[in-house]
């Protein structure tokens, strides 16, 4: 009988103690809204919840990726929206200097104002992003993508190069242009058929000297030029905006399946409130259920037993 009343305690309080366990972790994880605590309660659980966050802040760093790409081209497309502009203004303006009745005051008055509107493209094409980068230098952000010799001369600095940057899984786009590919250089034809490779600020430069001199050989050639020259900032026009449709669309991407990785990140990590509520009032009931047989347990003595 003995042996008995120890069992019935041990097990009392055994039971008690398992219970005030339960409950303790139970409210734990109310608190902290989570169904894992510790990674050594459920390990495989554990793991899904890490592998789910990398996966997650790995699709941040591609929204990361698409906000600086589609700022590049705010800033792309802001530049050559007014250098398109400007182009059309100095063909308006070479056409109206080719017309037969301009006098040299006239002609002169034009290539003042063509001077200015070469250098506002020259600022154009040099223009850099809030970073201080160079957006038209290909991947010599540092360097201008334009620069003038001693003898006024333009030429192109930067290079060929286009940096990529990853915006999804097996997904990259482009985060800088060559300014070649905006600011094209274009094939003249010389008088003795042959051709040859003329920079974009040259055809200009060619053309304001043929209006501030009175050449019409050479304003004709320059108008006829200048549609090459306006072509090439348009097709870049272009370009920018299939790229803005493109981050457009990946961002898309990117924000759905976010969502759908915290669902599921949602389902093995956070916990069931009203569950876990319910639990934990089931717990509190045993453990009183507990506390009471073991306070009963505990006031037997070998006399009752042996009477």
């Amino acid at each position: 009988m003995q042996i008995s009343t120890s069992y019935l305690f041990d097990r009392a309080s055994k039971q008690m103690v398992s219970i005030q366990n339960d409950l303790a972790k139970s409210q734990q994880e109310i608190a902290a809204q989570k169904q894992v605590l510790n990674p050594s309660d459920a390990p495989n659980q554990a793991a899904s919840i890490t592998r789910f966050k990398s996966v997650i802040a790995r699709q941040d760093t591609y929204t990361l990726a698409l906000g600086q790409v589609q700022a590049r081209l705010d800033t792309e497309s802001a530049n050559l929206t007014t250098a398109s502009d400007v182009l059309v203004r100095i063909k308006e303006l070479a056409i109206q200097a080719s017309n037969g009745t301009q006098g040299t005051v006239s002609r002169k008055a034009i290539s003042t104002e063509m001077k200015g509107l070469r250098n506002q493209l020259l600022s154009l094409s040099n223009s850099t992003d809030a970073s201080g980068n160079y957006i038209f230098s290909g991947s010599k952000v540092n360097t201008k993508a334009f620069t003038q010799d001693s003898k006024g001369n333009i030429e192109y600095t930067g290079d060929q190069t286009r940096m990529h940057v990853a915006v999804g899984e097996q997904r990259t786009l482009p985060l800088n242009r060559p300014g070649t590919n905006a600011f094209v250089r274009v094939v003249r034809t010389n008088a003795d058929n042959s051709e040859q490779g003329v920079g974009f600020f040259t055809a200009i430069d060619d053309l304001i000297d043929g209006v501030d001199n009175g050449i019409t050989s050479k304003m004709q050639r320059g108008l006829t030029e200048m549609n090459a020259l306006h072509t090439g900032v348009v097709m870049a026009q272009a370009e920018v905006g299939t790229d803005m449709k493109v981050v457009e669309q990946q961002g898309a991407v990117v924000d759905d399946t976010k969502l759908s990785l915290k669902v599921a990140l949602s389902n093995v990590e956070d916990l069931d409130m009203t569950t876990a509520v319910t639990n934990m009032q089931k717990l509190m009931l045993s453990l009183e259920a507990a506390q009471s047989t073991f306070a009963k347990t505990s006031q037997m003595s070998l006399f009752k037993y042996l009477g």
